[in-house]
C-alpha cells in the first residue's frame, strides 16, 4: 500500500467514528455535503465515463476547517448522486499541509485530469510565516483511485498565494487560470497554457481587480457564454479577497462575483462590466462551472464560512458545509450572468398519491389581509415553494412567506421590501447564531419566486417582470418543533398568485 492509499484509508477510518455522530436535524438532504465533517469549495466538476463527478474540499475529521482532503460523489444526471470514496490526501512533500482547490478534465488519453494547489505552511504549523503554494496534477482511469504526479507549476517566490487551478481547454489549446496576491499586493488571475496538459508556461495577468483594497482572488473560473443574440463574450467569476462592505453589497466576510468581457488566446482579457455580485444571501462562495456534454454551463457553489460560526458546529452536530444546488448559467443581452435552477431538479420532486409529481398545496390567488397570516403548511419537510407576488395589486409594505416557521415569531422570513425596492431574506428570528438579513435589488411589477428550503437552508430564485432575476442563498436553522410555511402581509393586503408547494426527495440513491 503507498503512502496515498494509507492517508485514504485513515480519513475513511476517522470519518466513520464521526458519522457515528452525526445529528441529522439540520443535515441537507437535496444538497451535497459530506457524510460527515467539513466541506467548503466545490472542485474537479466534469463528466466523466457517463457519469457527473463532483469533488469538494474537504476535512473528514472534524466539522471545522482542517488540513483539506477531496471528497467525492458521482450522478448519472446531476440530481441523484451516489457517494465515492475520498479521492485525494495529503501524501506527498507538496501537500503535505493540504490538497487545495481546483478542476478536473478529461485529457487526451481518457484520463481524468485533476490539477489542484498543494499547500504547505512555511513554519509547518500556521499561516504566521506564510505559505508555499504550487499546482499539482493527479490522474484516474476509473475517476476513483488517483495517481499524484507532483508540481507541473512552481509558485513565484514573491506571490504570497497563489492557487485554485481552473484548466480548460479552447481552440487546441489547454489553458489553466488561478487566483494570486501580486508582489505589490493586489488581486490578479493569471494565465497559463499547455499542449499536454503536463507542461505549463505563463501566458499573463489576464485580470486585476481594479480595486486597491483587494488583495486576492481566489477561485477564479473563465469561460464563454453568448447572449440571446448569439454574441458570445467570456464571463470570469471570481471571490475578491478585501473588498469593503458598502450598503447592502459585500455584506459577507466572503463575496463571490462576475466580469463580462472578450478575450481570445495571444490577447488581452477586456471586461466590459463592472464587478457585480452573483448572489445575495448569507452563504455564497467559490462557485465552479463546468460544461455539460449537451453544452450548457452549471455551477455548483459552497453554502459556508470560514469566520462565523454556524449552529452545527457550535451544537457538536458532526458536519458543516454545503454545496448549492446546482445552477444553468445564462447570459442576458445586457450582459448580466444569469443562475437558474437546472431542468432536471424538478424531477426530485416527491411522488403523490397517483405516483405523479403533484403538489402538496396550490392555490391560484390568495389575498392576505393586513397584518395577517396564511398557513399553507403546518409542518413541511425539505421542498420547493413556487408562488408569484403581485406588487401592482398589493398594497402591504413588506409581503412574503415565513419559512422554518417553529413559533409565534421563530423563522426566516423572505419578503419584498416595497419601501426599500429588494427582495429580502430575514433570519433575524430563525434563532441563530448568525442572524441579520440580506437584500438584493427587484425592478417591474410582479415577482416571481422558487425557494427551495431543505433542513437547515434556503434557495431562493427571483425573477421580476423588468427582467431582472436574482439569488439569495442562506442557512436557515429552525428551532424544535413543526416547521410551518405561513404566508405574511405587512401595513396593507398581499395578492399572491399560482402558489404551489412540492415536497422533495433525497438526492442520494438508496
Amino acid at each position: 500500500m503507498n503512502t496515498l492509499e494509507a492517508n485514504l484509508d485513515a480519513a475513511e477510518a476517522t470519518n466513520a467514528q464521526l458519522r457515528k455522530h452525526l445529528n441529522p436535524r439540520w443535515y441537507p438532504t437535496f444538497h451535497i455535503a459530506a457524510p460527515a465533517g467539513w466541506i467548503n469549495d466545490p472542485n474537479g466538476l466534469s463528466y466523466f465515463q457517463g457519469r457527473y463527478q463532483v469533488f469538494f474540499q474537504h476535512y473528514p475529521a472534524d466539522s471545522s476547517w482542517g488540513t483539506m482532503h477531496w471528497g467525492h460523489v458521482t450522478s448519472p444526471d446531476l440530481v441523484h448522486f451516489s457517494r465515492a470514496p475520498i479521492a485525494l490526501a495529503p501524501s506527498i512533500e507538496e501537500d503535505r499541509d493540504g490538497v487545495f482547490s481546483g478542476s478536473a478534465v478529461t485529457g487526451p488519453d481518457g484520463n481524468l485530469e485533476v490539477f489542484y494547489t498543494g499547500h504547505r505552511w512555511r513554519n509547518g504549523r500556521n499561516e504566521d510565516d506564510g505559505n508555499i503554494q504550487v499546482q499539482c496534477r493527479a490522474t484516474s482511469q476509473d475517476g476513483v483511485h488517483f495517481s499524484k504526479h507532483g508540481t507541473v507549476v512552481e509558485a513565484p517566490e514573491a506571490l504570497a498565494h497563489f492557487r485554485d487551478p481552473k484548466v480548460f481547454y479552447h481552440e487546441g489549446t489547454w489553458f489553466m487560470v488561478f487566483g494570486t496576491c501580486s508582489a505589490d499586493n493586489r488581486g490578479q488571475v493569471h494565465l497559463y497554457h499547455s499542449a499536454d496538459l503536463k507542461d505549463w508556461q505563463f501566458d499573463q495577468v489576464i485580470f486585476q481587480d481594479p480595486d486597491p483594497n483587494v488583495f486576492m482572488l481566489e477561485c477564479p473560473d473563465l469561460f464563454p457564454l453568448a447572449t440571446p443574440q448569439g454574441a458570445q463574450h467570456w464571463v470570469l467569476t471570481y471571490c475578491p479577497m478585501g473588498k469593503k462592505k458598502t450598503g447592502y453589497l459585500y455584506r459577507n466576510d466572503h463575496t463571490a462575483g462576475y466580469v463580462v468581457g472578450d478575450w481570445a488566446p495571444g490577447r488581452a482579457f477586456t471586461a466590459r462590466t463592472e464587478f457585480t455580485m452573483q448572489d445575495f444571501g448569507n452563504e455564497f462562495y467559490a462557485p465552479q462551472s463546468f460544461a455539460t456534454p449537451d453544452g450548457r454551463r452549471v455551477q455548483f457553489g459552497w453554502m459556508g464560512s470560514f469566520t462565523v460560526p454556524a449552529a452545527p458546529q457550535l451544537d457538536g452536530d458532526g458536519w458543516f458545509g454545503q454545496l448549492t444546488i446546482p445552477r444553468e448559467l445564462t447570459l442576458t443581452e445586457n450582459l448580466r450572468l444569469d443562475s437558474a435552477p437546472i431542468a432536471e431538479f424538478t424531477g426530485l420532486r416527491a411522488p403523490g398519491p397517483a405516483g405523479d409529481h403533484a403538489p402538496f398545496f396550490q392555490a391560484d390567488s390568495i389575498t392576505v389581509e393586513p397584518n395577517h397570516t396564511v398557513e399553507i403548511a403546518d409542518d413541511a419537510g425539505p421542498c420547493e415553494l413556487e408562488l408569484t407576488l403581485d406588487r401592482a395589486q398589493s398594497t402591504a409594505v413588506r409581503a412574503g412567506v415565513l419559512v422554518h416557521h417553529t413559533a409565534p415569531g421563530r423563522g426566516t422570513y423572505i419578503a419584498c421590501d416595497e419601501q426599500s425596492g429588494r427582495l429580502v431574506v430575514d433570519r433575524r428570528t430563525t434563532g441563530g447564531p448568525d442572524l441579520g438579513y440580506r437584500a438584493a435589488e427587484l425592478s417591474g411589477g410582479k415577482l416571481r419566486l422558487r425557494i427551495f428550503i431543505d433542513r437547515g437552508s434556503v434557495e431562493v430564485f427571483g425573477h421580476d417582470e423588468g427582467g431582472a432575476s436574482t439569488v439569495l442563498s442562506s442557512y436557515s436553522f429552525p428551532a424544535d418543533g413543526p416547521r410551518a410555511i405561513t404566508l405574511l402581509a405587512e401595513s396593507g393586503t398581499a395578492v399572491l398568485r399560482d402558489v404551489t408547494a412540492y415536497s422533495l426527495d433525497t438526492i442520494w440513491s438508496k
